[in-house]
């Protein structure tokens, strides 16, 4: 509900300021956490500065996207559950609505030649981009390991389990993440009757649906998207990228980078890559229902669980759970990178991604800077007669 010391925020206010934000938003979780705390904090006062910390910890413990979850939070702390609808629908429609445009630009049939090079050059920076994501998680969750021997050499196999699994076996890389975290359960639990964390109910039920392809597939990619990614946004590219070129051939693997590049560059939550993903497959329907399905289950956490985040926090059952399972998600992460690297197709895309290395790894710089500069260098590339096929 939202808090009773100010005055309620009105739905139209609301509706503006996180709309702004949903506009506005480049640069992914970070743009976004600064953009949400200089409105709710700094600007307006709608939010103590304790308050907005703890929304902070407490969307982190939640699978799906952070930031995404931290604006639903703030806006439902001001006006309940309409709030936190509106401030969501606000936050996550601007990039959703760009994104698709760019999908049926990105993906035609037969782009022209300038869009063919800015995509295979953005697409040539993604690998970098993956392996630069993964480090950035390194220092809080090996942080969470804490400082016992056991617990760090269960912190790096639970990396490499994920590494590997991303890299060879990507359709079984929710159940890896999934045991991952269960047996940090096993090994941190002590005597309490404390609930482990949650497994949404209707993981077998979408799960069996897609063994059948077509949309229940579509539907079971984006619920792992939005339900079952543990560890930072960036892990839904190896929950999506083997279903989506190997298993469904709904895009190739020059298609898949785009998608990703196209997450990175358009406002708001990277989680949108999925409405690409959806596009290849069924269209700009597809697209609204994979981004539906992928967003939903942030709503129904923070929404539902918002009154027991104190709860939910002091839980070390799920404490061991993200500790095991984030460690995982940040291996996935970086393993996917390898995949992503070998469906580059051409030689001078090799040394982009060189060039982006350097930029992300060694000069620590902005992602979307990378991405659309490799992007200009792909259009000046495709003009001066690079090959650029698919």
């Amino acid at each position: 509900m939202s808090d009773p010391r100010v005055a309620p925020v009105s739905l139209p206010t609301i509706a503006k300021e996180w709309g702004r934000i949903g506009v506005t938003g480049f640069g992914g979780p970070p743009a976004h956490i600064a953009l949400l705390r200089r409105l709710c904090v700094e600007d307006r006062g709608w939010l103590s500065a304790h308050e907005f910390e703890d929304g902070i910890a407490a969307v982190n413990l939640l699978p799906g996207p952070a930031s995404t979850q931290l604006s639903i939070f703030c806006a439902w702390r001001l006006r309940g559950m309409p709030g936190a609808l509106v401030g969501g629908f606000c936050f996550i429609v601007p990039g959703l609505v760009l994104i698709l445009l760019l999908s049926v630009l990105f993906l035609a049939a037969h782009p022209p030649l300038w869009v063919e090079g800015a995509a295979a050059g953005a697409g040539a920076a993604v690998p970098a981009v993956a392996l630069q994501a993964s480090l950035l998680l390194v220092p809080a969750s090996w942080k969470r390991a804490g400082v016992g021997r056991d617990g760090r050499i269960r912190w790096l196999f639970y990396m490499v389990l994920g590494g590997v699994s991303a890299a060879i076996v990507g359709p079984y890389l929710v159940l890896v993440l999934f045991l991952c975290g269960s047996f940090e359960v096993v090994a941190k639990r002590r005597r309490s009757d404390e609930t482990q964390h949650r497994a949404p109910v209707l993981a077998p039920v979408l799960g069996a649906s897609a063994l059948t392809g077509g949309l229940g597939a579509l539907a079971w990619v984006a619920f792992k998207v939005g339900a079952l990614s543990y560890g930072g946004g960036f892990v839904i590219v190896p929950l999506m990228q083997h279903d989506a070129v190997t298993t469904y051939h709904w895009m190739t693997g020059a298609q898949f980078l785009n998608a990703v590049a196209l997450g990175q560059i358009t406002p708001g939550p990277v989680v949108q890559t999925v409405a690409v993903v959806g596009y290849a497959a069924a269209g700009i329907g597809g697209g609204l229902m994979a981004a539906a399905i992928a967003f939903a289950p942030s709503f129904v956490f923070v929404i539902a669980g918002g009154p027991r985040f104190d709860r939910i926090r002091g839980s070390s059952a799920i404490q061991a759970f993200l500790t095991g399972a984030g460690a995982s998600a940040i291996g996935a992460i970086a393993g996917a990178s390898i995949p992503l690297a070998l469906a580059l197709g051409h030689l001078w895309q090799v040394g982009l991604l060189g060039i982006a290395s350097v930029w992300l790894l060694a000069f620590r710089r902005g992602v979307v800077p990378a991405i659309v500069g490799a992007g200009a260098i792909g259009v000046v590339a495709a003009l001066a007669g690079a090959p650029v096929g698919r």
